[in-house]
């Protein structure tokens, strides 16, 4: 880390306070490449940024002489209690962060009790991820291929695995234009695969890759048919990630999914679409508390996480910050990073008036003019 002298006293190591300190730990310390990878945006990275941004805008209109001196920041995704609603949004390849990769995420997450959806694109198998954190709290995140067995397949191993809910991702129907993974034409190490389809394509080697798989895999027919097909094949609830607008909220819940996750996926797919947390009140207000909502993108703060929920979400998910993490310390900056924001919570609650999350309503925000 850093050595630095300050009014006579020796500092050995920066304290990551934020955060920012991740980040930019994360920038000094991976590849270029790599750190390239992770902050990529789509096009002009607009949307990518805009998730920031967003939520500057909104603010908290606090209430005051509340009795704060007990809080509780509990609360539930799918029927599961979890300790604060902070949970790990699917991203791909943490063995390019830390060696150990998913597995060191799937333990931090199962120190602290909260959800982590384990990404297709994993570094680890879903069986190792499963072996190392054996009573983690657990979704799976799905493509949908246009070999569709690959898809099946991966459906029955993490049912069989324990896994509790399957994450449906709809905005990807091809992958959005990053500019700077084409300028590093970024591939995957040779040491590292994608562990889930181990064996699957590896007589295809002559098929140019993008992602660590052979391209064109994704199937761009993807359509709302396709939930019913997914529906045949498991019991597992399906959730649907990718969602920006009142009418496809609708259309989720018409065919009979469990939940919605608002995402622009960073903001790396369609660039010019709304911030995630612009698009979460309306599809809170179109689905009207017949499933559950949440939403990624975009979150820095504990009163990020406020503002989010008093928008309506249920739980909201973290991507790039459970890598910063990772790139710092592994398991223990995972752990770090999800307890700032846990903290960071439980205070922005407090400050605000909340003692509890069914305290957080909408009448807590309120939007900037500026």
């Amino acid at each position: 880390m850093c050595s630095c002298h300050q009014e006579g006293v020796h500092c050995a190591e920066m304290a990551m306070v934020c955060l920012t300190d991740f980040e930019e730990y994360a920038n000094a310390h991976l590849s270029k490449a790599t750190w390239d990878y992770y902050a990529a945006g789509a096009d002009e990275c607009c949307t990518r940024d805009d998730n920031l941004l967003a939520y500057k805008r909104i603010r908290l209109r606090p209430r005051i002489l509340r009795d704060v001196s007990v809080s509780d920041t509990r609360t539930t995704v799918q029927g599961k209690e979890i300790s604060f609603p902070v949970g790990i949004a699917p991203t791909a390849f943490h063995c390019l962060a830390w060696h150990e990769g998913e597995v060191a995420t799937a333990r931090a997450t199962e120190g602290l009790n909260t959800c982590y959806i384990t990404s297709t694109y994993s570094t680890c198998s879903v069986e190792e991820i499963v072996a190392a954190a054996p009573s983690g709290y657990r979704w799976f995140q799905l493509y949908v291929y246009r070999e569709r067995k690959l898809s099946e397949q991966l459906v029955h191993r993490v049912e069989a695995l324990g896994y509790k809910a399957l994450v449906l991702t709809v905005d990807v129907p091809y992958t959005g234009k990053r500019r700077n993974d084409i300028r590093n034409q970024f591939r995957l190490p040779p040491h590292l695969k994608v562990k889930n389809f181990e064996g699957v394509f590896e007589q295809e080697t002559s098929v140019p890759e993008e992602y660590g798989i052979p391209a064109n895999t994704l199937d761009p027919s993807i359509s709302w048919k396709d939930i019913y097909w997914l529906q045949s094949i498991t019991c597992l609830p399906i959730i649907i990630k990718g969602i920006l607008t009142k009418e496809d909220a609708e259309l989720a819940v018409e065919h009979g999914v469990q939940g919605i996750i608002v995402s622009n996926h960073g903001g790396r797919q369609l660039d010019g679409g709304p911030a995630s947390i612009d698009a979460l009140a309306e599809i809170v207000d179109t689905v009207a508390g017949r499933i559950e909502v949440y939403v990624d993108g975009g979150i820095r703060t504990g009163s990020d996480v406020l503002k989010a929920l008093a928008l309506g979400a249920k739980c909201v998910f973290i991507g790039r910050p459970a890598v910063w993490g990772l790139a710092y310390k592994g398991e223990e900056g995972v752990r770090e990073v999800l307890q700032i924001l846990n903290d960071e919570f439980r205070l922005s609650m407090a400050l605000s008036g909340c003692r509890n999350v069914a305290e957080i309503s909408r009448n807590l925000v309120q939007f900037s003019k500026l």
